[in-house]
């Protein structure tokens, strides 16, 4: 049901008669199936993406296999398909070379993502590539994040760090504004400095990672206002005619591409 309402939206979106539509219909559908998102409560953006991405995943995963049984395509002796234009567009993949400190045992472990959450490493100005680099930085896990060793047979200190091993189409950064300071939870107004196009990931991907590895910015979630109390606002650029808008409620204005950099994106799309 939410995905049917989805692709109405979009319709309307992209060919409707109308300035601006209503996402009513698709945020009840939507929430039949997530409660959690309340219509007076305060929610994350990034929750709420993941959610969605999940629920359109799991329902076009279950329309592709219907398709490929109805082709006569023996599914089951290769096994389900669970891919979807989901995971095709957003996913990607990190390698995690994990190297004990004791011994010098290394393994490798490999996670999927659909969002990557990018530390801030500065109360001041920083940009998008200091989060990245405080994110790929290695790291040491000791006391209780050590991990377990097989050659060692017990828990062990650990170097660790991570690497793109397949990028995805379209990546998703999500920067980490909201952080515990001391007993409080606050916000960080950090200005990330972000390119609009030429983002290059390079030096963070595997050498055998064959995908292309730079991205223009196509899209920005902005967070104003406080933790409990906020507004969220968007910047999209129009993937025909290349020009960018504000979608502020009912508001849709251009805007030209130097007010795209704010100090209060949350969520940005390559």
């Amino acid at each position: 049901e939410s995905v049917n309402a989805f692709g109405c939206l979009m319709y309307e979106m992209w060919f409707g008669e109308f300035d601006c539509v209503s996402p009513h219909l698709f945020y009840s559908a939507f929430r039949k199936r997530y409660s959690t998102f309340g219509e007076k409560t305060q929610q994350d953006a990034q929750e709420f993406l993941l959610c969605v991405l999940n629920e359109l995943h799991e329902a076009l995963k279950k329309v592709r296999i219907q398709l490929k049984r109805r082709c006569a395509i023996n599914a089951g002796a290769r096994g389900e398909n669970k891919t979807s234009v989901i995971t095709e567009l957003f996913e990607g993949q990190l390698s995690y070379r994990i190297i004990c400190l004791d011994c010098e045992t290394t393994t490798d472990r490999s996670e999927s993502f659909t969002v990557l959450s990018l530390p801030i490493p500065s109360k001041g100005a920083c940009s998008l590539q200091d989060c990245l680099s405080c994110f790929f930085q290695q790291d040491t896990l000791t006391l209780n994040n050590q991990v377990y060793c097989y050659q060692c047979g017990t828990t062990k200190d650990a170097a660790v760090k991570a690497t793109i091993t397949k990028a995805p189409q379209v990546i998703i950064f999500h920067l980490k504004r909201f952080e515990w300071q001391g007993k409080i939870k606050g916000k960080l107004s950090t200005d990330i400095c972000y390119p609009l196009s030429n983002l290059d990931l390079s030096a963070y991907t595997s050498p055998l990672c064959s995908e292309d590895a730079e991205y223009s910015l196509c899209a920005v979630v902005n967070h104003s206002g406080f933790l409990d109390d906020g507004h969220y606002t968007a910047f999209c650029k129009n993937s025909i005619t290349r020009n960018w808008y504000n979608f502020d409620d009912t508001q849709i204005t251009e805007i030209p591409p130097s007010s795209v950099q704010t100090s209060t994106a949350y969520l940005l799309f390559y």
